[in-house]
């Protein structure tokens, strides 16, 4: 009896592999807890169709920004776990952790990682009214009059905020947040002098720069960026600022580890395309491909990481 029971164990595999349900049923929604046209928006539309084309169902992208990202993420975080519904995350999420403790969610208990997508930095840029020519200038008017000036962001928490207030703290200086509902509306308060300084995406303000709407004074990486090599790093003024806006994909908890881990292997596939490095270098993003475990440290790093700086540079959500 042992023996015809041991023989007829693998006939029955075939029988538990149909049990597991097919995915995607339907289509898949990726909430992007951001607005319209933002990083995080362009990486959901850029991962979407070849998503679709893989997987053979629409992953089609929902805005729902609001409340500091908390909107459209405690959406996905009380979403069914049956791969349908997914985050597209940024480090204002892992900021989040420290800045708004009554989020209604928790970001490593109600979400899984799924996978990394890409990393960039931002650029510093003034209003030409503005006195200043380099960051050492910088640094030396806002000394010569403190909380005379402001620095617009896209909102509380987010990655530009995040660089403004460390910023402040490095270089001991008082400036002033203006929060925004997104980076379009900062901007455009940059531009038309409403608010004299901001940090903000590299390719986006390399058009503004050009055009001599602004004026750029740096770039936030470790080393200066190819899409402005004519700026030199914040960090050659202030030696080990660096700030960037990275983007990520989690689930739901309970989400089924097969369908993360089959979402893990097309976007990791995705990112390592040769057309998607000359696509990403283009808008000043450098690809982050990871595996689920690391992508998991990362964030658990990160956390942390934005702990320190809220802590330090004594930022808060408002």
């Amino acid at each position: 009896m042992q023996r015809r029971a041991l023989l007829a164990a693998p006939l029955l595999l075939p029988g538990l592999a149909r049990a597991q349900p097919a995915w995607p049923q339907r289509p898949v929604r990726i909430i992007v807890p951001f607005g319209l046209g933002g990083s995080a928006d362009v990486a959901a539309r850029f991962l979407g169709e070849p998503l679709s084309a893989a997987l053979g169902q629409p992953f089609v992208i929902e805005n729902r920004p609001g409340a500091g990202a908390t909107i459209g993420t405690d959406q996905v975080a009380k979403a069914a776990p049956d791969g349908h519904t997914l985050l597209l995350m940024s480090n204002t999420h892992t900021a989040n952790e420290t800045l708004l403790p009554s989020r209604p969610y928790a970001l490593l208990r109600d979400l899984v990682p799924v996978a990394a997508i890409n990393i960039a930095y931002h650029a510093l840029v003034v209003h030409p009214s503005v006195e200043a020519r380099s960051v050492a200038e910088l640094v030396a008017l806002l000394k010569a009059s403190p909380g005379r000036f402001d620095y617009a962001s896209s909102g509380p928490g987010t990655p530009y905020h995040i660089a403004g207030e460390v910023f402040r703290a490095m270089a001991g200086v008082e400036v002033q947040h203006v929060p925004f509902r997104g980076s379009n509306e900062a901007r455009t308060a940059v531009i038309s002098g409403q608010v004299p300084i901001m940090f903000d995406a590299i390719p986006t303000m390399r058009e503004q720069i050009a055009a001599g709407r602004v004026r750029g004074l740096a770039t936030t990486g470790p080393q200066r960026n190819p899409l402005l090599p004519e700026l030199p790093s914040v960090a050659e003024t202030l030696p080990g600022y660096e700030a960037s806006i990275w983007l990520g994909l989690m689930a739901p908890t309970g989400t089924p580890r097969p369908i993360v881990e089959r979402l893990n292997a097309e976007v990791n596939r995705i990112l390592n395309l040769p057309q998607t490095r000359e696509r990403q270098a283009a808008a000043g993003a450098q690809p982050m491909p990871m595996g689920i475990e690391e992508f998991g440290a990362f964030l658990a790093r990160d956390v942390e990481r934005q702990r320190e700086w809220i802590r330090m540079a004594r930022i808060t959500a408002g």
